[in-house]
This record gives structure tokens, C-alpha cells and sequence, in this order.
């Protein structure tokens, strides 16, 4: 079969237009691999530092976790205490709870306020 020079100018034509379009593809796939990467590794992060953790017959769970370091609590970032320290919380609720999330910052937060009011009757 003999080809002409149009059928091979429209061949490369779309071999050129699909090396492009797989381009694309290929950022958004590495994007979300990198994302499910920190995702998942930030959420095991969490579960290691978690002591202990009984599930009930309701769907809650009983867990033990550090306390978060007190240096890093008002921070973006905080990090919860190395378990040999003692400080441990003892929680029931969700077996979801995420010891560095949202609500646990938010109570400890207030419980040092509170804390740092009767220890030295300051914030």
C-alpha cells in the first residue's frame, strides 16, 4: 500500500496532537499519585501516634493519644508530645478523631487558656 505525502503529513499531524494531549494527562495523574502520597501519609502520620484505640458495639471508639506540645499549639503546625512524656488524653467518641485536627487544636486550646488564667491569672 503506498502512502502519499498528505496521508503522512495528517499522520504525524495527529501523532504531534496526541503527544500533546497525553502531556496534560500525564502532570494531572502525577499531581493527584503526589497528593494521595501526603494524604495518606499525613493520616498514618496520625494513626501511629495514637496509643490505643477499642471500637464499641455503637461505632465509638475509645482512644489514647499524646497531648499537643504546648510550643506548638498556637502554631499552623502543631505536633503532638512524644507518648513517654505522660501527658495522655483520654478520648470516646468518633473513631475518626484526629488528634492534630481542628476540634482536638481548638479544645486544647481553650483548656491551656483556661489553665495559664488559674495558674498565673493571664493568657
Amino acid at each position: 500500500a503506498r502512502t502519499t505525502s498528505s496521508q503522512n503529513q495528517r499522520h504525524q499531524i495527529k501523532t504531534g496532537m496526541e503527544k500533546k494531549m497525553a502531556r496534560p494527562e500525564t502532570f494531572r495523574s502525577a499531581l493527584f499519585l503526589a497528593g494521595a502520597i501526603l494524604l495518606g501519609s499525613s493520616i498514618l502520620w496520625a494513626a501511629e501516634d495514637i496509643i490505643s484505640k477499642t471500637a464499641d458495639a455503637s461505632g465509638n471508639c475509645h482512644l489514647k493519644f499524646p497531648a499537643i506540645r504546648e510550643d506548638t499549639l498556637f502554631t499552623n503546625r502543631p505536633v503532638l508530645k512524644d507518648a513517654s512524656a505522660g501527658d495522655i488524653i483520654d478520648f470516646y467518641g468518633p473513631c475518626d478523631y484526629d488528634p492534630l485536627g481542628r476540634d482536638s487544636v481548638r479544645r486544647q486550646r481553650y483548656e491551656h487558656q483556661i489553665r495559664m488564667r488559674k495558674e498565673y491569672g493571664r493568657d
